[in-house]
C-alpha cells in the first residue's frame, strides 16, 4: 500500500480506480473536500428545519413522493430505504468490483453536492483501507435511479446490518446511523456499473495492444506482408487509432528475416482481410474503447445522486440515470467482440493447411496421428459465437419500474456483466492466437521474426513450451490468457522491462 489516492470528488482517474481495486492502494480525503461536504450538509439541515419539501428527505420515494414524512421519522425513512433496497440476487461481485464501487461512492460523496455528513465517506475510506468488503449480489440493478440494490448492500454493512455487519466491528470500525437524506444520497448513483466499467476499460486497452502482438506474429507465421501498414495508406484515411494501430504493427514487424525470405518470390499480391485490414479493424476497436473511456472518465467525478445541493438550493433532477455508462459498456462489448472475431480469423489462417502458406495441418508435428491446434480453433470459434450473442446491447432493453415512475431505464449492470464476459472470451481467443502463431514460427526456424514479434514469441515460450506432440491445451491457454491480462504481451509494457 505504498501508493495513496486522495479523493476530492473531481480528479479521480481510471488508473486510480485500478490501483485501489486491485493493488489495495491507500485512500485519503482532501481536507478542502471535507469542508465542502460540511457546507452542503448545513444546507440540508437548514432546509429540513424550515420544513422545505425535499424528495426523499421530507417525502417518500418514487411513486410515493407525494407522501410527506415528519422530521421525527427522518431516520426511520432512511433506514427503511436501505433495508428494502438491499434485495439483490445472484453471485456476488468480485472483491475488486466492490472496492471500485466503494471508492467511487466515497469520491462522489466528497464532491459537496450530496448533503451528507463527512462520517459517511470517511467510513467508506476506512473500510477500503481495512479491506472490509461487503458481499454485494451482482444482479438486481436496472441502472436508474442508479445502482440501487448494489449500493444498498454496501450501505447495509455500513449501518452494521446484514451478513457483513460484523465485519466493521472486527476491524474496530463503528457502524453509522443514517440521518436525513443520507440513505438516499448513498443508493442514488451509478457507482456499481461505473466501477466495473473502469476496470473493463483498463483491461480493454491492455488487450487491444496485446492483440497487435498476436496479429503481427500471425502475419509472420503465415508469411504475410507488412506493406499494407505503410503510413501513407493510413495518413490517407486519418482515423487516429487506425494510424496508431498501423504504427504499432510496423514496430512489431521491424527487421524481420522471415519477411526478407519471401520478399521477391511471393506469388500473392495481397493478404486476406484478417491480416491486411488489421489496422482498419483494430483501429475502429480502439475508437470504441476511447469513446467508452471518455464517458467513464467523466462519470468518475460526476454528481449522480438526487436531489443535489448547490449552495443554498436543493434541486431534484436525474443525474442518477446510467445511460452514459450503459451505452459505453455496450460499445465496449461490440468493440471487443469485433477484436475477438478478427483474432479467430487469423487463427484459422495459421492452422488451416489450405491458407497457412506451407505450415503443417493444425500445426501438428505428425498430422493425422496428431490433431495439434484443431480443437483450440474450435474453442475460439465457440467463444466468438458467445461474444456475438452477448454483444446485443443492453442499454436499449428498458423495462419500466417503480410504478412506471422509472419508465426509461438503462440496464447498466447487465451491460457491465456482458462486457466483462466478452472481455474474458476475447482475452482467451487472443491467447489461443498467440499460442498458435508461436507454434507456427517453430516451423520457420532458423528464420527470425521482427524484433517486437520475437519479444512476444519469447513471452509465450516463457510461459508455455512448444507443442512437440498432442497434449491438453487448457492449461496453456489459461496461462497465456493470464499473461495477457497481466500485460506480458502488451508492447507498451515492454518499454519498462528488460528483453
Amino acid at each position: 500500500m505504498s501508493q495513496t489516492i486522495q479523493l476530492d470528488g473531481r480528479s479521480l482517474s481510471i488508473e486510480d480506480v485500478v490501483a485501489v481495486a486491485r493493488r489495495s492502494a491507500a485512500v485519503t480525503i482532501a481536507r478542502h473536500a471535507l469542508d465542502a461536504v460540511r457546507r452542503s450538509r448545513r444546507t440540508v439541515e437548514d432546509a429540513v428545519a424550515r420544513g422545505v419539501a425535499m424528495y426523499g428527505v421530507t417525502t417518500g420515494f418514487g411513486k410515493l413522493a407525494h407522501v410527506r414524512i415528519p422530521p421525527e421519522r427522518a431516520r426511520q425513512l432512511q433506514l427503511n430505504l436501505i433495508r428494502s433496497h438491499a434485495s439483490g440476487v445472484g453471485d456476488p461481485l468480485s472483491v475488486e468490483a466492490v472496492r471500485a464501487m466503494m471508492l467511487l461512492r466515497a469520491n462522489v460523496l466528497v464532491r459537496g453536492t450530496s448533503g451528507v455528513r463527512p462520517e459517511l465517506p470517511e467510513l467508506i475510506v476506512a473500510m477500503l483501507n481495512h479491506r472490509v468488503h461487503p458481499r454485494v449480489p451482482s444482479q438486481g440493478s436496472v441502472g436508474a435511479s442508479g445502482d440501487l440494490a448494489p449500493l444498498a448492500h454496501l450501505a447495509l454493512a455500513m449501518i452494521g446490518e446484514g451478513e457483513d455487519g460484523s465485519g466493521l466491528r472486527a476491524e474496530g470500525l463503528r457502524p453509522i446511523v443514517l440521518e436525513a437524506k443520507e440513505g438516499l444520497a448513498f443508493v442514488n448513483g451509478t457507482q456499481a456499473q461505473t466501477g466495473l466499467a473502469s476496470l473493463v476499460v483498463h483491461d480493454a486497452w491492455v488487450l487491444w495492444r496485446s492483440a497487435h502482438a498476436a496479429a503481427a506474429m500471425s502475419l509472420e507465421a503465415t508469411r504475410g506482408t507488412p506493406d499494407p501498414f505503410d503510413p501513407r495508406i493510413h495518413d490517407a484515411r486519418p482515423h487516429p487509432f487506425q494510424q496508431r494501430s498501423a504504427a504499432l504493427l510496423r514496430e512489431l514487424l521491424a527487421d524481420s528475416r522471415i519477411r526478407d525470405s519471401h520478399r521477391e518470390n511471393d506469388p500473392r499480391v495481397q493478404d486476406a482481410y484478417s491480416i491486411r485490414c488489421s489496422p482498419q479493424v483494430l483501429g475502429a476497436v480502439g475508437e470504441g474503447i476511447a469513446f467508452a473511456e471518455r464517458l467513464v472518465a467523466v462519470e468518475l467525478n460526476a454528481a449522480t445522486d438526487n436531489p443535489l445541493v448547490f449552495d443554498a438550493d436543493v434541486l431534484s433532477g436525474g443525474n442518477f440515470h446510467g445511460q452514459p455508462i450503459a451505452l459505453a459498456l455496450d460499445v465496449l462489448g461490440i468493440a471487443l467482440a469485433t477484436l475477438a472475431g478478427l483474432a479467430e480469423r487469423r487463427l484459422e489462417r495459421i492452422v488451416n493447411p489450405d491458407l497457412s502458406s506451407g505450415l503443417p495441418a493444425f500445426l501438428a508435428r505428425d498430422p493425422g496421428v496428431e490433431s495439434g491446434f484443431m480443437t483450440a480453433q474450435i474453442v475460439a470459434a465457440a467463444l466468438v459465437a458467445d461474444c456475438r450473442v452477448l454483444a446485443t446491447p443492453a442499454s436499449v432493453q428498458s423495462v419500466p419500474t417503480e410504478g412506471n415512475q422509472e419508465d426509461v431505464v438503462p440496464m447498466g449492470m447487465s451491460a457491465a456483466w456482458k462486457a466483462e464476459r466478452i472481455l474474458a472470451n476475447a482475452t482467451r481467443i487472443v491467447a489461443i492466437e498467440l499460442l498458435a502463431a508461436a507454434q507456427g514460427l517453430e516451423f520457420l526456424k532458423p528464420l527470425t521474426p521482427g524484433r517486437g514479434v520475437a519479444r512476444a514469441y519469447g513471452a509465450v515460450r516463457g510461459e508455455v513450451s512448444a507443442l512437440a506432440g498432442d497434449r491438453p491445451l487448457t492449461a496453456d491457454i489459461e496461462r497465456i490468457a493470464g499473461g495477457v491480462r497481466e500485460g506480458k504481451f502488451d508492447p507498451e509494457a515492454w518499454q519498462d522491462r528488460e528483453p
